[in-house]
């Protein structure tokens, strides 16, 4: 819909108000609900938000070391601008009209910390080079019989997960809670977050959800989104739905893997697909996973942005720790999946559930560009068996601090995203790893409290 035809919607219906969002650095959405008329009158140069919102972490503690923002700016208002393509009304909130928005201008360059800009950005270069981006991310989960009230009163210990035991793939733990279940699916899609797939896997109260492939831009706000919206479906069947990486060190963690492929610009031909191939790869989708490979340890963190994303990328625990590839092999970080033309991709497996989708998918995009563009050989041979035992091309850095010097220092990862990103974001990373250094865990504890 444009502007007349929203402008209508809202006078046609008697809207009052309208609700909007965008994603800050850690892909947690902050908005607010505005006047029909603010809305409208905003559509063309925006509405004041204080930048605060790129200036503090996921806890709302303000960032020490961070250019963009601060004391020293005094968290002024950007301008923030709704983009009206994504439109669409919030079925378990009556209908509300909601639109995400970003803080880029029509030439993307207003706030290198918006992620979504940043992608914006991205998704452009990859057009001008004629290929169309088609992407999907999957998340897994896991659902608890809690509260907000309650997480907090356990101090998230002792918790009660919506089902128990581990029952992956199973129809029975979904038709025991199958009104939540069915929730989930059918006010997904009335969101305009179509799901591809739905089921439990393996885990007390743990569900995985695939969503529909788009172009980039629509995926990673479909994927932004499903976040949210899950959490609020959830809040009203009295559960609660956490999406990090790894919440127990028993358990699996949660995967957020990216799919993607290029295709020519009237999406007619799958550019990644060759015939004559033994593995079905064009030389256009080799050098895209060349790129990645070559890319990976200079931006690991925006794949794995947390302290938590790195337990979860361990030996055995169905998520990645080498710099491998395979054809269908689940144990290698980048899987080619080739078992039809209009399906053949890559999913790249190292994003966990905690990622910020704008960021992975940059990520993803920008390194596999990067290949092209340098004409990378695919010279990594694909891995046979257990990717885990496969470490002679290299391992994934164990700690997000590791990971983050690595991208601070990088030029290649400044040549992607630009220096103020890079910049701005490894500071983030920085102070997270800062706030849990001088923390005191359970672990230690359990572990010294008594008989150090």
């Amino acid at each position: 819909m444009n502007e007349h035809q929203i402008t209508a919607y809202l006078q046609e219906n008697n809207i009052q108000k309208i609700k909007f969002a965008f994603a800050d650095i850690d892909g947690i959405l902050r908005g607010k609900v505005i006047h029909h008329k603010k809305f409208t009158d905003g559509l063309q140069n925006g509405y004041g938000f204080c930048d605060v919102v790129f200036g503090w972490d996921s806890s709302d503690m303000l960032y020490d070391k961070v250019d963009v923002t601060g004391w020293h700016t005094g968290y002024p208002d950007k301008p923030c601008r709704i983009d009206l393509s994504t439109f669409r009304t919030v079925p378990w909130q009556e209908n509300i009209p909601f639109f995400l928005a970003d803080f880029s201008s029509t030439d993307g360059n207003d706030l290198p910390a918006c992620p979504r800009s940043l992608l914006k950005r991205i998704a452009k270069q990859c057009e001008a080079m004629g290929y169309h981006p088609e992407f999907a991310q999957e998340f897994e989960w896991f659902n608890f019989k809690e509260t907000p009230q309650s997480l907090q009163d356990k101090e998230f210990t002792k918790l009660t997960p919506l089902t128990p035991g581990m029952f992956g793939y199973s129809i029975l733990r979904t038709s025991e809670n199958s009104e939540f279940y069915y929730d989930l699916f059918n006010l997904l899609m009335e969101f305009n977050i179509p799901l591809e797939g739905l089921h439990t896997e393996t885990g007390p109260g743990v569900y995985e959800a695939a969503i529909l492939h788009s172009h980039v831009m629509e995926a990673a706000d479909r994927a932004v989104l499903l976040k949210t919206a899950v959490k609020e479906i959830a809040y009203k069947h009295g559960i609660v739905a956490s999406f990090m990486a790894k919440w127990n060190q028993d358990l699996p963690g949660c995967g957020g893997h990216v799919h993607q492929s290029l295709w020519n610009k009237d999406q007619s031909e799958n550019l990644f697909y060759s015939e004559s191939d033994p593995n079905k790869m064009s030389e256009l989708h080799k050098q895209y996973l060349a790129g990645q490979l070559y890319c990976l340890p200079h931006i690991l963190p925006m794949f794995a942005p947390t302290i938590n994303s790195y337990k979860r990328l361990v030996e055995g625990a169905w998520a990645p720790t080498t710099l491998t590839w395979a054809v269908e092999n689940r144990t290698t970080a980048f899987r080619v999946l080739n078992s039809s033309k209009a399906y053949t991709r890559l999913e790249t497996r190292i994003p966990g559930a905690d990622t910020n989708p704008y960021l992975a998918m940059s990520a993803a995009l920008a390194s596999g560009l990067y290949g092209i563009k340098n004409k990378l050989k695919l010279e990594t041979p694909a891995t046979i068996g257990n990717g885990y035992q496969d470490s002679k091309n290299g391992s994934i850095a164990p700690n997000l601090h590791d990971a983050t010097i690595a991208m601070k220092n990088s030029r290649v990862a400044k040549e992607l995203f630009g220096e103020g990103f890079v910049d701005h974001f490894t500071q983030t990373r920085l102070w997270e790893c800062k706030q849990f250094a001088k923390s005191v865990t359970d672990w230690e504890l359990k572990r010294y409290f008594e008989i150090i």
